[in-house]
């Protein structure tokens, strides 16, 4: 019996040393995560569950006493589990940092496309100006070359009509120069002629047939006598056939010439009536006529203008 009591109070010993060193390490400061779900607003207690009766159990018989085990070894204290939240905490740091790092690598490039794409377009921008610039430069100095051509060939046509007009100034001068010295001579021969005249007229004077106050330098008078010219018209006038009325009494001359003989040989208005009809009515008179008298000295003048009026 000593023995037992000695055997359990080393059991209980060893459970207390157990025990302590299994709660000691509650005592060192520690950060616990825990959750919770709540299910109710407010906390209810469930009501007692309905129990049929039990029929009355049998009176237990008495159990042996249990004999008492000896006590176990006391176990270590568990180690704290390790504090997984600053692990996950730089995990996620890092991986915010490299999630930063790339887009900031991102905007990099992206920024580095659009300045390629801007300097790409500047130097496009900048080639198509000089080649604006260069063709209208080209077109400016091909104008200029037009312009120049243009000109120089203006100048050569000015410089051929000048020199064709000098050469047509030099025809026309040589040529009036010919119808110059041309009219010089025939008025030198027409003079000549008058001298010769002149001094066959002067030789001539003594015999002159005119009276003492004649002023005609031929040795007899040639023109028609006072009553000639009424003869010609007595002559001419009734062949004049002119059935229309006129209005007025207009004058129509006619330029007769005629042969030595008397014949006519042509005739023509030289001044007209004004009426057609009364124009060729007195030519017809006159191809009717044919020979004209002769005047008192026996001649015919070779030129006579005649007058004609119808109320005369």
């Amino acid at each position: 019996m000593g023995r037992a009591w000695g055997v359990a109070g080393a059991a209980h010993l060893a459970l207390f040393l157990a025990l302590g060193l299994a709660t000691a390490w509650k005592t060192q400061p520690q950060t616990l995560q825990a959750e919770a779900e709540l299910w109710s607003a407010v906390p209810q207690a469930a009501a007692p569950r309905l129990q049929e009766p039990l029929p009355p159990e049998p009176e237990p018989e008495p159990e042996p006493e249990p004999q008492r085990e000896p006590p176990k070894p006391a176990q270590p204290a568990p180690e704290p589990e390790p504090d997984n939240s600053l692990r996950d905490a730089q995990i996620a740091l890092e991986k915010k940092k490299l999630e930063d790092q790339k887009k900031k690598e991102a905007a990099e490039r992206q920024r580095k496309a659009l300045e390629k794409k801007k300097k790409e377009a500047e130097e496009k921008a900048k080639k198509e100006k000089a080649a604006k610039d260069k063709a209208a430069k080209d077109k400016a100095a091909k104008d200029k070359a037009d312009k120049e051509k243009a000109a120089q060939e203006k100048k050569e046509q000015d410089k051929k009509k000048a020199a064709e007009k000098a050469k047509a100034d030099e025809k026309k001068r040589q040529l009036e120069q010919a119808q110059k010295a041309k009219q010089d001579k025939a008025d030198e021969a027409r003079a000549n002629a008058m001298r010769q005249e002149n001094l066959q007229r002067m030789q001539g004077m003594a015999g002159a047939s005119g009276g003492p106050n004649a002023t005609g330098t031929a040795l007899k008078s040639s023109g028609p006598s006072a009553s000639y010219a009424g003869r010609l018209v007595g002559r001419i006038k009734p062949n004049i056939a002119y059935p229309g009325d006129v209005v007025g009494n207009p004058r129509a001359e006619v330029e007769v010439r005629v042969a030595p003989d008397g014949t006519i040989t042509s005739r023509r208005i030289v001044h007209s009536s004004g009426n057609k009809a009364w124009d060729e009515a007195v030519l017809r008179a006159i191809d009717k006529t044919e020979i004209l008298p002769k005047d008192t000295d026996g001649r015919v003048p070779p030129l006579i203008v005649l007058g004609f009026r119808p109320l005369d």
